[in-house]
């Protein structure tokens, strides 16, 4: 009796999957954390502190930094960033399922339901595949990436730090850390469009989502793919698209950014990249805190927003946003269900959309109230570091850095729930349970 009752409440202490993921997710962080801590990591300077919050950040791929990468740390301390920001991007269940299948290993039920949730997943099955697919697809893009970044970093800094820069980099971008080894970003690469082209691209294909890119692979015509496949592809056009055009207007005439550059190409390059880099990507080529005030609000939207389920980037995903305007439309219409290309959505599609967008918006809120306690500088900063923040963007108009100890640590929680609240939200939004009891049904006035 006393071992069967021990059974049981061994049973019940089992982290459940959401758990599982954020307990390995805040481990990494520590030891990246320990690593970067250690002399031989970093050149001087660099406290406890900061170790921890530059961990978290790789770790949840946002990019925000209070120490400058590549001068602050050592080649090993950069090596340990790249490692915890590719192992952070791809997913730690993702990279632990792969080492078990090359080992011969099953995958127990407990791993295979955390992973399910890391991936964004509702179901188990091709769990498998889908690995193989984000293994395959991250570094074949990131060793292409590489090489034509290395057509610029290599003429320019030599052969070996000319790879090391271009590898870094790669593996940033993809991942959508926005992490960077020059002290303005790619500010210094605003004209060039190797560093422009090759680094949106990297995080465009990662933010679109693994599952989106499998399917892309294996039909290749536009009437099979998914409707996830097709409002991923056909909302992140419509996005890009539309903030370019934007962002320029905006811009154009602005002497702090895009007013400075002499030429046409040079400012649509420059537009280009500013606009789709909010969408978690973190680089920037121009100085965001010198930007307009309109276009700072169309970042935060931006940021919130993110890029694609089961992708590297964070926000609240571009089909949780389709299917908010879907709902609204249909709402106007009158119509009970969702229509688009051809697809219905119910209620549960519905309801998902406006438990992540409602919970991503109080975390935001409660974040800037905490931080708000202790800093003293403009506010509209503020505003932007949490955004950035909570949508693993790293884009910053100066404010991290001027955080104390208080505002990192609030900084950090906002970072790392915003890498894993959204998915284990959907985890639980997944599971079904009935009712017992049907109440008769009430009135409430809105609006």
């Amino acid at each position: 009796m006393a071992r069967r009752g021990f059974r049981v409440s061994l049973h019940k202490a089992r982290l459940s999957p959401p758990a599982m993921l954020a307990t390995i997710y805040a481990i990494f962080i520590l030891i990246g954390a320990v690593l970067l801590s250690l002399p031989f990591s970093h050149t001087s300077g660099v406290s406890f502190s900061d170790a921890l919050f530059t961990a978290a950040s790789a770790v949840t791929v946002t990019g925000l930094v209070v120490v400058d990468t590549g001068s602050d740390f050592t080649l090993i301390g950069q090596i340990v960033v790249a490692l915890l920001i590719q192992v952070g991007g791809l997913g730690l269940m993702t990279f632990a399922a792969l080492l078990l299948t090359m080992l011969g290993l099953s995958i127990g039920m407990p791993q295979r339901l955390a992973l399910r949730d890391e991936l964004g997943q509702t179901g188990l099955s091709e769990l498998a595949v889908l690995v193989r697919v984000v293994i395959l697809v991250a570094f074949t893009a990131e060793a292409i990436g590489a090489g034509l970044l290395m057509l610029v970093f290599v003429p320019e800094f030599g052969w070996a730090e000319g790879v090391w820069q271009a590898l870094f980099h790669a593996i940033s971008a993809f991942n959508n850390a926005g992490f960077s080894l020059f002290p303005d970003s790619l500010s210094g690469y605003v004209s060039d469009p190797v560093v422009n082209i090759t680094i949106a691209l990297l995080f465009i294909i990662g933010g679109l989502g693994f599952v989106v890119l499998a399917d892309l692979n294996k039909h290749r015509r536009w009437a099979k793919l998914t409707l996830h496949s097709k409002l991923m592809l056909s909302g992140t056009g419509f996005l890009i698209l539309a903030s370019w055009v934007l962002f320029a207007a905006l811009e154009w005439r602005n002497p702090a950014t895009l007013g400075a550059l002499d030429g046409t190409g040079p400012r649509l390059l420059a537009s280009w990249f500013q606009a789709v880099t909010p969408r978690t990507a973190g680089f920037n080529t121009l100085d965001y805190a010198a930007m307009t005030d309109s276009t700072t609000i169309m970042t935060l939207g931006l940021m919130l927003v993110g890029g694609g389920s089961s992708s590297t980037a964070g926000g609240i995903k571009v089909t949780t946003l389709i299917v908010l305007a879907l709902a609204t439309l249909a709402f106007f219409r009158r119509q009970e269900r969702l229509h688009i290309f051809g697809r219905s959505l119910g209620i549960s599609e519905v309801m998902k959309a406006l438990a992540l967008t409602a919970l991503s918006i109080f975390l935001v809120l409660t974040g800037l109230f905490l931080v708000s306690l202790t800093y003293q500088g403009a506010f509209i900063d503020l505003v932007f570091e949490v955004f950035s923040a909570f949508g693993t963007v790293g884009l910053s108009r100066g404010a991290t850095g001027e955080l104390d100890t208080f505002g990192r640590l609030v900084i950090i929680a906002i970072m790392f729930v915003g890498r894993l609240g959204p998915l284990t939200l959907a985890f639980f939004l997944a599971t079904q349970s009935t009712p017992k009891v049907r109440y008769p049904e009430g009135k409430v006035y809105l609006g």
